[in-house]
């Protein structure tokens, strides 16, 4: 059995984490990198003028030693303290100079040969290393600082392109859920003349794209409708004719179509007005079981019914009916039986036992005019039971499930009852009395 690794928090995915992130990491990259600079650099120049200094000494007490003059305080031959390597150095015939710290006191020894031994002298050596080490502090400081002050300007500037992609996003997936008016509208799209940064190309290309998309909705949306009102008038006529048709098997085919070509009709009006969004619901409250077997009773079908709970729902009863009617009709017309409907609360769920959905209705869901496989039916049933689901405040969902067969469950907005407080009783008088103690 393989373990997962760890997955890193959500929120370090985010452009603000990485530009943080990135901003940090050079910060100090930076800071270290001048900082190291900085302190080579003066820790150079004081060392190099502490040595000449203490050259310098060393040469006085050369002087004196050759005199025969009495030694200057903190020199002498071979004194006590003196580094050995320095010694050996001096030793060697060579002058040299050594930093050296004992017991936190800082010192410059310099030292030279003197009749093969080691003479020597020290200055101190304090007050230049509390120079370096408050140049380090200062260093580190100013560093902190700056990290600090270009952070903050960085996530400040990065997060006003965040915001602006943010509301492209959220524009984007307005868009997606059927909303064609929203717009990005953002303010350096506005003067075309004005420079433009990609956060507002995108914006502008998503707000042509809205637009475009929504001019073509519309369009095909009028001309649904438009051949929807034209043929109604023409049908309404072929099937009076037909009716007069003499009785027989070519009369009981043309009513057949006829019939068929109504409902076709019929369904690209109701596809329309969903599309236009301009439907008007009647809620009422209904016991959800009784709606469900009528609309059962009514199809016709062979069709269980299977009632685990009881509830009651606020909903448009004729589109209620409308969802339930096409989605039994549509898994006795694409699925196999047995199909069974089930009323559980306020979901109803609707089952058969055929092949199932096909792939792209459950990734994108139903599409008009488009049935799996070249089945019966012109792919406008499910189509319409999902709009007047979301008319309704209802959601629908289509699942196959595991053992074979095509399901799809409605949830309803369940109406519950509540108990208003009692009103607490009057403090005045009874009815009938006249107030007075008795």
């Amino acid at each position: 059995m393989r373990r997962r690794g760890l997955r890193a928090p959500a929120w370090t995915a985010t452009l603000a984490w990485k530009s943080a992130v990135f901003l940090t990491v050079m910060c100090c990259t930076l800071a270290a990198l001048l900082g190291v600079l900085v302190h080579t650099a003066v820790t150079r120049q004081t060392v190099g003028h502490a040595r000449e200094k203490a050259l310098d000494r060393l040469e006085e007490v050369t002087r004196a030693y050759e005199a025969g003059e009495p030694l200057p305080r903190g020199s002498g031959i071979d004194p006590a303290g003196l580094p050995a390597s320095l010694r050996a150095l001096a030793v060697g015939g060579e002058q040299g100079t050594l930093v050296t710290d004992d017991a936190g006191a800082p010192a410059m020894w310099a030292a030279g040969p003197a009749d093969g031994r080691a003479l020597a002298t020290w200055i101190d050596y304090s007050q230049s290393a509390r120079t370096i080490s408050g140049l380090d502090r200062a260093i580190v400081g100013s560093s902190l600082l700056a990290i600090a002050a270009t952070l903050l300007v960085g996530l400040f500037a990065v997060s006003r392109v965040t915001r602006r992609l943010h509301q492209s996003a959220r524009v984007a997936r307005r868009i997606s859920a059927g909303d064609l008016d929203a717009r990005v509208e953002d303010p350096r799209t506005a003067r075309p003349a004005r420079a433009q940064d990609e956060v507002a190309i995108v914006a502008g290309a998503l707000d042509t794209m809205a637009s475009t998309l929504q001019r073509k909705l519309q369009t095909e949306q009028r001309f649904t409708a438009d051949v929807a009102h034209e043929l109604r008038t023409p049908l309404t006529g072929l099937s009076a004719a037909a009716e007069l048709l003499p009785p027989g098997r070519p009369a009981e085919l043309v009513q057949d179509r006829v019939r068929a070509m109504r409902a076709l009709t019929e369904d690209l009006l109701e596809i329309s007005r969903l599309d236009a969004r301009t439907e008007q619901t009647d809620p009422a409250i209904h016991e959800l079981a009784p709606v469900v077997e009528r609309v059962v009773r009514a199809s016709g079908t062979d069709t269980g019914v299977r009632i685990t709970g009881a509830a009651r729902v606020e909903t448009d009863r004729r589109r209620l009916e409308r969802v339930i009617g096409n989605l039994v009709a549509n898994a006795h017309r694409h699925g196999a039986p047995p199909v069974v409907v089930t009323v559980e609360g306020p979901v109803v769920t609707v089952r058969d036992h055929g092949a199932g959905f096909p792939a792209y209705l459950l990734e994108t869901g139903p599409q008009r005019f488009r049935t799996d496989g070249g089945g019966k039916g012109h792919g406008l049933g499910l189509t319409i039971a999902v709009g007047q689901a979301r008319v309704i405040g209802a959601e629908l969902v289509f699942a196959n499930a595991e053992d074979g067969g095509a399901v799809a469950r409605l949830t309803l907005p369940e109406y519950v009852a509540y108990d208003e407080e009692a009103e607490p009783e009057a403090s005045g008088p009874a009815p009938g009395s006249d107030g007075r103690r008795s």
